[in-house]
């Protein structure tokens, strides 16, 4: 098949709930990507901070295959050691208790919700406060916990339960918190929302008021996880405990797995028959996830990904057509002077980088393996994109 033939065979099979770019990619090497042509792309996008070690990393590709070719799934009223593994060392990472495995963040976030609300029983408290222009997943209980109208219009109604405040106001928080609510849901870099960290006294000052009040503090670490930000939580960088941690994305390298991990005070919280995934935990998928978490938590490669976070900040903010550069880590946001982000998007892909938008910023989720080498190319194109689009 040629790429006419397969976009022709995406619009009539297909829902058309992406918006495309017009590219179809069949082999990658760490951050290197090439479509059925043979043109090479330099990708900067990790599959929206899925491909944490890059393409095809051989030890990643490794410790798949072998566990492929042992036992592909099992049903989880049986033990798997890569699963009971995988669960501590994903723990002893985040400095939590125990997890509950799935496929994906939203199915996550609606774990963190259940915890909850099972814990908000004994008082009946049960609603969650989340975030103005939070972003939390596209379930309908996650859509309600999102903060942006705009992703509620046409799926109301949405489930109840779910109270909003401005990031930032802590005072805002506390009116909110009168008795009837059971957890606070942040993300501590609002990524969907535009790649907007949130200020450091304000998350401390919420994880205070949060135990003052006997209310969860959870962090939606979907997107900020996983070594991201240069914390393997970004969470870890504002020194905070939180009660509840949702995961995904990075977590399997490229394959399909949600997690939520709560802390100690909420061990057991939830019992048997009131939580399940019939592929959480999959055997195959945590082999890779282990893979990913012995490699991402080492303190070495944490510092490597603030060392070329802060290189990527500084040559995009070097850029004459470049307003502003923010974010944590390998998750930065550019805020052009002039021209569309998603035109600029287009633009790149044509010229053989790859890269993502969030609101009306340019989105940077490079794989966390990303090569100098690889960077310097990468900017290389989009300086000379942005230079064009000045003409």
């Amino acid at each position: 098949m040629n790429f006419q033939e397969i976009k022709e065979q995406e619009q009539r099979y297909i829902l058309h709930t992406y918006g495309r770019v017009d590219v179809a990619l069949v082999k990658g090497k760490n951050a290197r990507a090439w479509d059925m042509e043979g043109k090479e792309y330099l990708d900067f996008t990790s599959g929206i901070g899925v491909n944490a070690l890059g393409y095809s990393d051989p030890l990643w590709m490794a410790a798949v295959a072998k566990q492929a070719g042992e036992i592909q799934h099992l049903c989880n009223y049986y033990y798997s050691p890569q699963n009971t593994a995988l669960a501590q060392e994903l723990c002893e990472a985040a400095g939590m208790a125990q997890a509950f495995f799935c496929n994906s963040g939203a199915e996550a976030n609606e774990c963190a919700v259940k915890v909850a609300r099972k814990y908000g029983e004994k008082r009946n408290a049960r609603n969650i406060v989340t975030l103005w222009n939070s972003f939390h997943g596209r379930t309908l209980t996650t859509l309600a916990a999102t903060g942006q109208d705009g992703f509620h219009r046409d799926f109301l109604p949405l489930t109840e339960g779910f109270l909003y405040a401005e990031a930032g106001d802590i005072s805002g928080v506390e009116k909110l918190l009168d008795g009837s609510v059971c957890a606070v849901l942040i993300e501590t870099v609002q990524g969907e929302g535009g790649v907007i960290p949130l200020e450091e006294d304000f998350v401390q000052a919420l994880s205070a008021l949060c135990r003052e009040k006997d209310v969860l503090l959870m962090v939606d670490e979907v997107q900020t996880g996983i070594g991201r930000t240069g914390a393997f939580y970004s969470y870890q960088n504002y020194g905070i405990e939180p009660d509840a941690v949702t995961t995904a994305k990075g977590l399997g390298g490229g394959l399909p797995i949600g997690a939520c991990l709560v802390s100690e005070r909420l061990r057991n919280i939830l019992k048997p028959g009131q939580q399940g995934s019939t592929f959480g935990g999959n055997p195959v998928v945590c082999a890779g996830a282990r893979e990913v978490v012995r490699r991402v938590s080492a303190p070495a490669f944490l510092q490597g990904v603030r060392e070329k976070g802060a290189y990527l900040w500084e040559r995009l903010l070097s850029m004459p057509q470049v307003e502003l550069v923010r974010g944590k880590g390998l998750m930065l946001g550019v805020k052009l002077k002039q021209g569309d982000a998603h035109d600029v998007l287009v633009r790149c892909a044509e010229q053989g980088l790859l890269i993502l938008t969030a609101k009306e910023l340019v989105r940077f989720l490079p794989p966390l393996t990303i090569t100098r080498e690889e960077m310097d190319e990468g900017l290389g194109i989009f300086e000379q994109v942005l230079g064009k689009t000045e003409e």
